[in-house]
């Protein structure tokens, strides 16, 4: 089936087969995806709805603790939130075909649980949100009236009964316990049947019975515990949602979970086959190709082992496919038929080549190459080769034995040799070499003889020059020894004067700090005064209290002594009452003595700290005028340091450029002296060779021109420091020594 299809359609086809593989991989992974991405999203809105019965939970226990209606209204909003939520989930449960039916009774328990707190909210508004506030504000009313009675008409004995039924309804309210509705109702009664008289007081014990027992009765509605009454309905909704909601939250986790993997395993199964099925076209595909290739790439090695002469024999390779690779052996087999016959042309060119190449081998370069080829470039080849042995010919020479001894004379330093009995332009320009190095030799021996007498005048020069540069620089050395005692001693002077601004700006510092803790000590003061002023007034407070309860004290004796003998123990009581009010006036005259006496001394330290404020300020500006000429001293003393630095950096300036000075001339004189070695290796090495005119030439004395001394100038704004040594060896040699210019932007020397 393969081998009448090309290999482009072979890997089209493999490209569609992968693509579609490709497209199917990617629906599968997009639909598992969102299968999982919705199963996330389940697994989210039940965790979403713990939350917000937790939140339903906390408005609940909120609106219980503060009776505000603001609860109320975050209970519906957050019950609706809770629905909508339910709602939600229903839908994704539906459509992943999950079962829902407690998910129903979920969302019928949270109706009960709603419409439990709305009647927990009835019922508490009917009792009252606040003391002032429906059963509450009744209840109050009822009581106030009755205090009111009993205060006006001065019974004391009602106005205690009173307070004991408002005990027993507080231990209730408090305790929510029923043995206190006993005991108020029998104690109300009781209090009725006492004064059947008075209509007015017996209507209102009647509506504070009333209004109480109403009140029980709402709160036995609500529940006297959290068992009972709407709570403990309330109480058994919700734990009924919550056990059902974490039940239904473990189921869908773990359906959720069985589905994803069952949906994984059928994408693990799909995309085996898929691969499976890709891998065997792939493979079918390959095999097809490779024995293809196999069989072309076995007659392709069989025809380059013919070029390489490593067969004599080539066979033509099988045509058995109608793919690019049976085109390609087809073309392949005409092209090996036209290469042999190439081949064995090429062969009888080569072997006549060999020839000719084998007699310029012996240096006979006139030859002529005759035999022909098809081979184009060989063809041509044998024409540039013909053209390059006639070019060698007349360009080196027809015989190159002829050249071969030439340079053996000129190897052994015989110049005076020339080429006779061979033409050709290598021939002609060996000749003129020979006369061009006899021409040469002869101007080196020239040369040399006066290289020799301009070394020598050059030594003397060079052994002034170093003795001067030696002395001078030892002149520079106790200079720059003396300027760096001066820098030493002006160092430490300088440091000292630093040590002294140092220790000036540390007391600066310590008096700075001074002051501030003499103002704070005024602060400090003022705030002392504040406070005794502050003691004075509640001492005044003790004082009047005291008295009052003096007044009281007398007040009550005399109450006493007018009671009898029943009073006798109270009079005693306030006896000692009056004594505690004189002890406690005479402890608070004691006090406010010391109190005045602490505020005089407060004030006299508060007049030392100000006098010591002004005497900090005196010395700080003494302490400043100091410091002013500490610093100027420094800056003086830090600038004649940098001057005498500046100097000495001079100096070692100079000092370096002398030693410089005095290795150039070392330098130099070893320069003249190799110079010397030179000259004399010259006269010596053109003496060893046979030229013409070697004999002829003497050595002549060499005039020489004035010479011109060293010199030093120095300007106001620029140092030039130019040495020029100039000797004139004929009309063509100068030697200009060493050139050394320095320009500087500051005057040093002129400060110096």
């Amino acid at each position: 089936m393969f081998s009448t299809m090309s290999i482009r359609v072979k890997l089209f086809s493999l490209l569609l087969l992968t693509i579609v593989s490709l497209g199917l991989l990617s629906a599968l992974m997009y639909v598992s995806t969102q299968d999982t991405k919705e199963f996330g999203q389940i697994e989210s809105k039940i965790e979403k709805l713990q939350s917000d019965m937790l939140m339903l939970r906390r408005n609940e226990k909120d609106f219980i603790l503060r009776k505000d209606l603001k609860y109320k209204q975050k209970f519906e909003k957050n019950i609706n939130v809770l629905i909508n939520d339910i709602r939600y989930l229903k839908k994704h449960l539906q459509s992943q075909n999950i079962e829902n039916n407690k998910l129903t009774l979920f969302s019928k328990f949270v109706l009960e649980y709603k419409n439990d707190f709305y009647d927990f909210v009835k019922n508490q508004e009917e009792i009252g949100l606040h003391p002032k506030d429906a059963l509450y504000g009744s209840l109050r009313a009822s009581v106030h009236k009755i205090q009111d009675y009993a205060k006006k008409s001065k019974d004391y004995e009602l106005l205690a009964k009173v307070y004991d039924l408002r005990k027993q309804e507080k231990d209730f309210m408090l305790r929510l316990d029923l043995k206190y509705v006993d005991k108020y109702s029998k104690k109300i009664d009781a209090l009725s049947l006492e004064f059947t008289n008075n209509s007015e007081l017996i209507n209102n014990l009647y509506s504070y019975k009333e209004d109480f027992l109403s009140l029980v009765g709402a709160q036995q509605r609500i529940g006297l515990s959290s068992k009972l009454g709407v709570q403990g309905t309330m109480r058994k909704t919700i734990h009924k949602a919550e056990t059902l909601l974490s039940t239904l939250a473990k189921e869908i986790k773990n359906t959720t979970s069985q589905k994803i993997e069952n949906m994984i395993q059928f994408s693990l199964i799909i995309s085996a086959l898929l691969i499976l099925i890709l891998i065997t076209f792939i493979l079918l595909i390959i095999r097809s190709i490779t024995s293809s290739l196999v069989s072309f790439q076995d007659g392709f090695l069989n025809f380059f082992k013919y070029i390489n002469k490593e067969s004599k024999h080539i066979e033509l390779l099988e045509e058995n496919s109608e793919d690019e690779l049976g085109k390609m052996t087809k073309l392949l087999n005409k092209n090996i038929l036209k290469t042999k016959q190439l081949m064995e042309e090429d062969e009888i060119l080569i072997e006549e080549v060999k020839k000719v190449v084998s007699l310029v081998k012996d240096g006979k370069l006139l030859q002529e190459i005759k035999a022909s080829t098809s081979n184009d470039s060989l063809d041509e080849l044998k024409t540039s080769l013909n053209d390059m042995l006639e070019t060698i010919s007349n360009n080196v020479a027809d015989d190159v034995n002829e050249i071969q001894k030439a340079l053996e004379k000129f190897h052994n330093l015989d110049f005076s040799y020339r080429i006779t009995s061979s033409k050709g332009a290598m021939v002609d320009s060996l000749n003129s070499l020979a006369e061009t190095i006899s021409e040469m030799l002869r101007q080196n021996k020239t040369t040399g003889l006066r290289l020799e007498i301009s070394s020598n005048e050059l030594l003397k020069n060079v052994k002034n020059l170093s003795k001067s540069s030696n002395e001078a620089a030892a002149s520079l050395e106790e200079t720059a020894a003396a300027i760096e005692d001066i820098s030493s001693v002006m160092s430490d002077t300088t440091s000292d004067v630093s040590k002294m601004t140092s220790n000036a700006n540390k007391l600066n510092t310590s008096v700075k700090e001074g002051e501030d803790f003499a103002k704070q000590t005024t602060l400090a003061m003022d705030d002392i005064n504040k406070e005794v002023e502050s003691i004075n007034e509640a001492i005044g407070v003790i004082d009047q209290i005291a008295f009052q309860t003096n007044i009281l004290s007398l007040n009550a004796a005399v109450e006493a002594a007018t009671a009898g003998e029943a009073g006798k123990g109270f009079a005693v009581v306030a006896q000692e009452v009056r004594n505690l009010a004189s002890r406690s006036a005479q402890a608070a005259k004691e006090i406010k003595d010391l109190v005045e006496h602490a505020t005089t001394k407060a004030n006299t330290g508060k007049e030392i700290a100000n006098k010591m404020i002004a005497g900090y300020a005196g010395l700080n500006k003494n302490i400043e005028n100091t410091l002013s000429l500490i610093n100027k001293i420094e800056t003086a003393s830090s600038m004649q340091q940098n001057s005498i630095h500046q100097i000495s950096n001079s100096i070692n300036l100079l000092d370096k450029q002398t030693q410089e000075n005095a290795n150039v001339a070392s330098i130099t004189q070893d320069i003249a002296l190799e110079t010397q070695d030179i000259a004399l290796v010259i006269v010596k090495n053109a003496n060893e060779k046979e030229f013409t005119g070697k004999n002829s030439i003497q050595a002549r004395e060499i005039p020489l021109k004035e010479e011109t001394n060293d010199f030093l100038v120095i300007q106001n704004s620029k140092q030039v420091l130019q040495i020029e040594d100039k000797k004139a060896v004929n009309k063509n040699i100068a030697i200009n020594s060493a050139k050394f210019i320095q320009d500087d932007s500051n005057d040093e020397w002129e400060s110096f």
